[in-house]
């Protein structure tokens, strides 16, 4: 939950509703009290921007660390170093890419709270990264279409994007998740639509990079439905899209957004580091927290 806070940052919003850029923050040497209000502002905004910053690997660990509990880089994918198991290094050298539009790791049970992500090498231009609001999608749906979302579950499932890699490269044996070490990639079912545990809100929780499949319809309805929400949830009055500079660091809510990021760089190189704090178990309307 987030901390009471008395701090107010400077946010210049990106939208009326959704995104800000915090102006004049060091991230490196942030008080407790002004972490507190990043926080807040997580929630609210859903996802934040920060420029001219001066983070090192070390240093987005420590800011994690103040944030929340970090989980390991990945089920799957090993940390950038021994030294920093908590880094997923997305490098497009290394096939990193994430040119589909997804929310982080929902084919797990417990899906991250929230993400931190940190530009390393950039290319000359491309590579931007779009973030879409999922509450706002779910509150511009029409009632009937709510009322038929609400009721629905979906299942995750994460062996067409990391069943190989988790096989070949990790030799069956992944990162240690909520306590256990991933060994096989088991589809889950989330919630299609869910709320979120520290403010109530309602958010379209679906995404074409995991989501398989919607419980109890035919392929045909299920694909349906799924199409539908896809294409409501990226509506451009929903989204929005960061041209990355280096220093940037970007922070977003893992339980009410969904990401893409643009691979229109050709051969020049992209890398950037993320690190991803521990979530709770998704719940839906009329269910609790569990």
């Amino acid at each position: 939950m987030t901390t009471p806070t008395t701090v107010k940052l400077d946010l210049r919003p990106l939208g009326p509703h959704f995104g800000a850029e915090v102006e004049g923050l060091d991230l490196a040497t942030a008080t407790d009290e002004e972490l507190a209000a990043v926080r807040a502002a997580l929630v609210d905004r859903k996802v934040l921007f920060f420029r001219k910053q001066r983070l090192d690997d070390d240093g987005q660990v420590t800011l994690g660390r103040r944030l929340g509990e970090l989980t390991a880089s990945h089920p799957v994918v090993g940390g950038v170093d021994e030294a920093h198991p908590e880094i997923y290094a997305l490098d497009s050298a290394d096939n990193g890419f994430a040119d589909v539009w997804h929310t982080d790791v929902t084919f797990m049970p417990r899906p991250p709270l929230g993400s931190i992500l940190r530009a390393v090498t950039l290319p000359p231009t491309g590579g931007d990264t779009s973030w879409a609001d999922s509450q706002l999608a779910y509150d511009s749906l029409s009632a009937p279409v709510k009322e038929l979302a609400d009721r629905l579950t979906a299942v995750h499932d994460g062996n067409r994007e990391f069943g190989y890699y988790l096989a070949q490269r990790r030799g069956g044996r992944g990162n240690v998740w909520d306590g256990e070490i991933v060994t096989r990639l088991e589809p889950v079912e989330h919630p299609v639509v869910r709320v979120h545990p520290e403010t109530g809100r309602k958010g379209i929780f679906v995404n074409p990079g995991f989501t398989s499949h919607i419980v109890g319809v035919s392929e045909a309805e299920s694909r349906a439905v799924l199409d539908l929400l896809y294409a409501h949830l990226t509506k451009p009055e929903h989204i929005v899209r960061h041209r990355w500079r280096t220093g940037d660091v970007a922070m977003w809510d893992n339980r009410s957004t969904a990401h893409y990021a643009n691979r229109d760089y050709g051969d020049a190189h992209r890398v950037m580091h993320r690190i991803t704090l521990r979530g709770d178990r998704p719940f839906g309307p009329g269910r609790t927290n569990g």
